[in-house]
């Protein structure tokens, strides 16, 4: 008693850290704590429920109400989850409207590996008009941003991904990516500019800097006409000295380009190999996004067509056939254990009743040579029951398949039959199916027919039926 006290304490203890980073919008922070506090206590219905709201204040709306699904079966009533599925749920046009922003989302990931930056752009934009709130969608526009050197959109896009989440690790990392490769950029123009406004050069041990050559022609043009006498004199000083110091600086600025240009090819590599690791883990971490609301999206479906069923059946105004075909279209693991309690208490009053219209229909429909009606009804025997009439269901099932002419299917039946029902009356029956012969008896009437792979056989097998009939 003592250890259960101490661990609901714990998870009450996390569950109170969450809701208070939740406060100040640290929506990373409260996902950790209130997991944490789930681990101790996955009944506890607050942390569950303060957990979809954070996940839905994110903009990962699927994951808010995987969250609440399960809430709601851990309390049907008395649950403020049934509240925000109802919310949730009667908007269906918002609801359609994050659907189709998380697939366009995932689309840019692809115009992403294909090199379709502008296309993402473009995209990306839409998808957060669309859906304000879709945190990966800002942080993934912020990093095409940085990609471009289009710093003042990064900044201001990520600006905007943290007040949706003030810590979150991968909004941080690209701000702080953002100011490295900001900096750098300002670093490298300032060197550039000057280099273009000056050129250095050594006379013995004192470094000389002087104009950009083009400046330096002028001052020398100049000195031509103020110094008329000394023509012979200062040509000779500009040949012998001054041309070889300035061949000498032009080829040490060709190096410093060449060296610049290497380090601006290897920072960009470092960029582009962090760029596609980055994108790597989006889509490692983003690739289950619309599985998981496909997920969401059948629970909630065979959850309403279960209720649906319900008052179908607890009105009598329908038939059974009409609530067996909804039953059959409800995805049964996909419920919780009350949901499926419910499930199996609804077929085991329906389907018996169904099976028993059903099956007489295909036997009828066998008898008649409506081979498609016979398959569509035995269909839904063996589906609702598939060891009704202990096998004799699945053996008509096939034995219509293969007058129909799908002898694949029919032969899958006669093997199931053989399986499930080895060293029977009808495990024989199923075993002349795979041999090519088909025994058809209808129940209702006494009457046989056969049917084989050519008319020969066909009409032996009847025959021979007919007289073990008697």
């Amino acid at each position: 008693m003592q250890i259960t006290t101490k661990i609901l304490f714990q998870s009450n203890y996390w569950y109170n850290d969450g809701l208070s980073k939740a406060q100040m919008h640290d929506m990373s922070g409260a996902i950790t704590s209130l997991r944490r506090s789930l681990q101790y206590n996955r009944e506890n219905i607050a942390a569950r429920n303060l957990l979809g709201l954070v996940y839905y204040g994110r903009g990962e709306v699927a994951e808010g109400l995987v969250e609440w699904i399960i809430s709601k079966n851990f309390r049907p009533t008395d649950n403020i989850a049934n509240y925000y599925i109802a919310k949730v749920q009667e908007n269906a046009n918002e609801l359609e409207a994050v659907n189709q922003a998380v697939k366009k989302y995932n689309q840019c990931l692809l115009y992403c590996q294909q090199d379709g930056d502008d296309l993402a752009v473009i995209q990306l934009k839409k998808v957060i008009v669309a859906h304000p709130t879709f945190l990966k969608a800002y942080q993934l526009l912020a990093l095409l941003y940085l990609k471009t050197e289009q710093y003042a959109k990064a900044r201001q896009i990520l600006r905007t991904a943290r007040k949706l989440d003030t810590t979150n690790e991968i909004t941080l990392r690209y701000m702080h990516e953002m100011t490295q490769l900001k900096g750098k950029k300002i670093r490298e123009t300032e060197v550039r500019g000057t280099a273009e406004n000056a050129v250095s050069y050594k006379l013995g041990n004192e470094t000389i800097i002087q104009p950009a050559p083009a400046k330096w022609r002028e001052l020398v043009g100049q000195m031509w006409i103020n110094i008329i006498l000394g023509i012979v004199i200062g040509a000779a000083t500009v040949w012998f000295l001054i041309v070889p110091a300035v061949n000498e600086s032009q080829l040490d600025n060709a190096n410093k380009q060449l060296l610049e240009y290497g380090e601006l090819v290897a920072a960009q590599k470092a960029e582009l190999s962090a760029q596609k690791k980055a994108l790597d883990e989006y889509r490692a971490s983003n690739g289950e996004t619309e599985e998981v609301l496909t997920n969401a999206q059948n629970t909630a479906d065979s959850y309403e067509s279960l209720m649906q069923v319900s008052d179908q059946y607890d009105s009598a105004d329908y038939s059974s056939a009409t609530m067996a075909d909804s039953l059959m279209a409800i995805h049964r693991d996909s419920l919780g254990t009350q949901g499926q309690a419910l499930f199996d208490e609804l077929t085991g009053n329906i389907y018996p009743d169904v099976c028993d219209t059903e099956f007489s229909t295909g036997e009828s429909a066998l008898s008649s040579g409506d081979y498609q009606t016979a398959i569509d009804a035995m269909n839904k025997v063996v589906t609702m029951n598939e060891s009704y009439q202990d096998g004799e269901a699945i053996y008509n099932l096939g034995a219509a398949y293969f007058l129909n002419g799908d002898t694949t299917n029919a032969n899958t039946r006669f093997q199931r039959v053989i399986e499930l029902y080895p060293d029977t009356d009808v495990a024989t029956k199923a075993q002349e199916g795979l041999n090519g012969n088909v025994n058809i008896t209808n129940a209702s009437s006494g009457s046989g027919n056969s049917s084989s792979n050519n008319s020969d056989s066909q009409d032996e097998s009847s025959d021979n039926y007919d007289e073990d009939t008697e």
